[in-house]
């Protein structure tokens, strides 16, 4: 067969280069296509677990962190918050004993918390949403013989300082208590101790 003029050498070379190219294209539109597979960042960080230090936190103040997009309370209970709570008389409460599962497995007892000392709880009502005001001492006259506790004022549900919903007042659950654990003076929140 004749030549024709062609280039044998030249024609290998471009159909090389043409193929290089077109597998490079074919990358760079695969990688952000594969990408958009994985969970955003925002995504990632709304259930990522939350560490807070409590080691500053004086007796009787309460700190608030978000996760997952909700305040979380952090309560350091001094003796006589604690005495109130567990001598709260249980048929003032609509659910005493949390059997309405409103808390991790390994949470139970009058004060739902790891430690008697340390109260965590999604601060969140459960009748609307609303964020109930945290009113710790008796004094605070919310109700007949206020124990201290959260006061919700947009529809007037009371919960003790465990965050024990009290009867006939709108909010049907008491307060969700989430996973959380401790790691020297921190809290992290959204691990289970089981996690450590």
């Amino acid at each position: 067969m004749a030549d024709n003029g062609v280039n044998k050498g030249r024609r290998r070379f471009l159909v090389g280069a043409t193929s290089v190219v077109g597998a490079v294209g074919a990358v760079g539109v695969a990688v952000p296509f594969v990408a958009s597979w994985q969970p955003s960042a925002s995504a990632l960080a709304a259930g990522a677990p939350v560490r807070a230090n409590f080691s500053k936190l004086e007796p009787g103040q309460r700190v608030t962190i978000e996760w997952r997009g909700q305040p979380v309370w952090i309560i350091n209970r001094t003796p006589e918050m604690i005495e109130r709570t567990e001598s709260l008389d249980p048929g003032r409460l609509s659910d005493p004993d949390s059997a309405e599962q409103q808390q991790p497995d390994y949470i139970s007892g009058p004060l739902r918390s790891v430690r008697p000392e340390v109260g965590v709880m999604v601060g969140v009502c459960t009748h609307l949403g609303c964020s109930p005001l945290y009113r710790p001492e008796p004094e605070a006259a919310v109700t007949t013989d206020w124990p201290g506790g959260f006061f919700c004022p947009c529809h007037g549900s009371y919960f003790d300082l465990a965050g024990r919903v009290f009867r006939n007042v709108p909010a049907p659950t008491n307060l969700v208590v989430p996973p959380y654990r401790f790691d020297g003076d921190d809290i992290i929140v959204g691990e289970d101790e089981e996690a450590a």
